[in-house]
């Protein structure tokens, strides 16, 4: 199975086509736009088995999986004391396997943006989160971490390694959150600005079953977008 997740900076319905030669099962998308509201008519065929959600309909979350795949949402809490965290989708594949997709936004919170709306989720939804694929973008690496804050990145991907869930590509290259050697988004698209910030955590089993991680080619992709897809393959069907 092959799982490639991507933030499309926007017009999706331009930029899918560049997926078919990878025969993904599921695509996790960010920034795309909402199949139901588009003219695009290739869209609209190419969106036949999917999931969106968003409160922009030209700029959302999506999943997207083969028609042979079932997919079904699952209905997991974004309520948090008074404030909703969003861009969060949490699916079952084939009814076996859960699959949360992400994109952490700002979400218009004054203190916890991007990484904090990711820790927010995870304490709601804690007791869910066990033999769970985590997938999408991030906005955040351990190099961004706040000394006197005590939900950093660091602190994020601790609870999902003690939940046994831990990154495909750190384990993949052996390399350490915030010492990774290819970057994933280049801000405004130069070179020499990139980082880090796009993320699959697996489960321990289909971490043992993990074939391969690529990260795009960034002379191929940056012309269409400011990230790189992370394209993660597995030596199992779910």
């Amino acid at each position: 199975m092959k799982i490639i997740t991507w933030n499309c900076n926007g017009a999706f319905r331009n930029k899918f086509e560049y997926f078919f030669p990878f025969e993904a099962d599921i695509l996790i998308i960010q920034e795309c736009e909402n199949p139901v509201h588009t003219n695009d008519l290739k869209y609209k065929t190419f969106a036949k088995n999917y999931f969106w959600i968003g409160k922009n309909k030209n700029k959302g979350l999506g999943i997207f999986a083969k028609e042979n795949i079932l997919i079904e949402k699952l209905d997991w809490s974004n309520e948090y004391d008074d404030h909703q965290v969003n861009y969060f989708l949490p699916i079952i594949i084939n009814r076996k396997q859960k699959l949360l997709a992400l994109w952490a936004h700002h979400n218009d919170s004054p203190t916890f943006e991007y990484i904090g709306q990711v820790w927010k989720y995870l304490k709601i939804n804690h007791q869910n989160i066990d033999n769970t694929i985590l997938v999408g973008d991030f906005n955040s690496n351990a190099i961004w971490d706040v000394w006197d804050r005590w939900w950093n990145h660091t602190d994020v991907v601790k609870s999902l390694y003690d939940k046994e869930v831990n990154s495909a590509y750190h384990s993949f290259f052996n390399e350490e959150q915030g010492k990774e050697t290819i970057k994933t988004f280049y801000l405004q698209r130069n070179i020499n600005k990139g980082y880090h910030i796009d993320y699959c955590f697996l489960p321990k089993e289909l971490l043992n079953k993990l074939s391969s991680v690529e990260i795009g080619d960034k002379d191929y992709w940056l012309s269409i977008s400011d990230h790189l897809p992370m394209i993660v393959s597995f030596d199992t069907i779910i």
